[in-house]
């Protein structure tokens, strides 16, 4: 039995059926911008491997950091003990976020350090008196995670409709329609300001993805949004969360998408290229003033510790990430991708199957009314040697940042070819998201 045959009988896959799973690539390597197929083919990887591969796979200064980690420590619990790659990881982080965040919860994934950031609002509120501020603001379009309560905090007419009867009902704003770019319109903010003042004495913050709503909506929003909801969480004593896994280190252009508004929250989450996508590890922030007040609660300790939480060898990895962000310029390739892929796609606005073209930074989003079939997907894959990932009805890229400028060339054509082709007409059993 060959590998893909016991994958395909045995293995789900994410968001995947056992019944009638899609085709999976069997890969045995990857570098720079290409993984790298069994039988010798290479794809472009235009996604990232989902928007975490920021440096290219296999970076040397990643690997070789791990390697040497490795030598030395692989694994101690963080329970009663610490170790030179976490000291050295929340020194360099803290220095890397915006300034006043300087207290490091660390998280084995991003929906964990979400949770977290959650928890962290909640026992803030009880420290200071406010038990009954327990429960959310977020939006609509928004996407927080898979666990329970980042089910919870996600669109609620998203991708998790099958588990509403598990989740803890929180409240939600309308999706933000003032698009990135545009003239700011102050009652894009009209539905946040209502539920946040109906429902002051229950919410103990508001959650968002900053600018730029990734996996359920694909969204680029205004950034006076976020000066809308920083102002009205000041007033109302709410605490306010920044989830910037996805759109943080330099994915829309500045190093984090809340630089677009000059706003900084009380507490934030990173994840994904926190370790160039070499290993799996993130990460929860907050203030002094925050954390100081936990501390001074009942009980003191902070309610939560993941079993592989600092793990050295993900903490050497993200502080050689690190210092790939600090010597490299991306900045100004972010800007080389974004002009490229707006030169290439912003065309296909004309395509009768395309409804919108969205563009910023390193993100590239085709909307469009009605994905080509799977097979017209393969295809494109295969004939331009591009590995992208359509879903609901977004073809998209968000490709390494070390992209040049014939890669992201490459990626363009593999979209245009696909946005041009018929959608498929085959009734879906159900839209999978990402």
């Amino acid at each position: 039995m060959t590998a893909l045959t016991y994958d395909r009988t045995h293995i789900w896959h994410p968001y995947a059926s056992l019944k009638d799973p899609p085709p999976v690539r069997l890969a045995s390597a990857a570098e720079g911008v290409e993984i790298v197929l069994a039988d010798g083919r290479r794809l472009i990887d235009a996604v990232s491997s989902w928007w975490c591969v920021a440096h290219g796979h296999n970076h040397p200064a990643i690997v070789e950091a791990v390697r040497r980690q490795s030598e030395k420590l692989c694994h101690v619990m963080f329970g009663g003990f610490t170790h030179a790659p976490a000291v050295e990881l929340a020194e360099k982080l803290i220095a890397f976020v915006p300034a006043g965040l300087d207290r490091v919860f660390f998280a084995d994934s991003g929906s964990i350090a979400v949770e977290v950031a959650a928890k962290m609002a909640v026992q803030a509120q009880t420290a200071i008196g406010h038990p009954e501020r327990n429960r959310f603001l977020a939006l609509k379009g928004g996407y927080h995670g898979d666990t329970s309560l980042c089910m919870a905090l996600s669109d609620p007419d998203g991708m998790h409709t099958l588990f509403k009867g598990i989740m803890t009902r929180h409240f939600f704003a309308e999706k933000p329609a003032c698009a990135f770019g545009t003239s700011w319109q102050p009652a894009d903010a009209d539905s946040l300001a209502r539920m946040l003042d109906a429902h002051r004495g229950e919410i103990a913050a508001v959650i968002c993805e900053p600018v730029f709503q990734a996996a359920n909506a694909m969204n680029l929003y205004h950034p006076e949004y976020l000066r809308v909801m920083r102002r009205l969480c000041d007033e109302t004593g709410t605490l306010l969360i920044f989830d910037e896994i996805a759109a943080g280190f330099y994915r829309t252009g500045p190093r984090w998408a809340r630089d677009h508004a000059g706003v900084t929250p009380d507490i934030m989450t990173v994840g994904k290229a926190l370790t160039g996508g070499h290993l799996t590890l993130a990460a929860t922030l907050t203030s002094a003033r925050v954390a100081e007040t936990i501390s001074n609660g009942t009980p003191s300790a902070f309610m939560h510790g993941p079993t592989y939480m600092a793990n050295p060898l993900a903490c050497a990895a993200a502080c050689a990430s690190l210092d790939l962000f600090a010597s490299s310029d991306y900045t100004a390739n972010v800007k080389r991708i974004e002009s490229a892929f707006a030169r290439r796609l912003m065309p296909l606005k004309a395509l009768p199957n395309v409804v919108d073209v969205r563009i910023l930074g390193a993100v590239a989003v085709v909307e469009v009314r009605r994905l080509p079939s799977q097979a017209d997907i393969s295809d494109v894959i295969d004939t331009h040697g591009v590995w992208l990932r359509p879903f609901c009805t977004f073809i998209y890229a968000m490709p390494p940042l070390i992209s040049d400028e014939r890669t992201i060339d490459r990626i363009a054509f593999a979209i245009m070819d696909l946005a041009s082709r018929p959608p498929d007409t085959t009734p879906a059993d159900s839209d999978f998201h990402e």
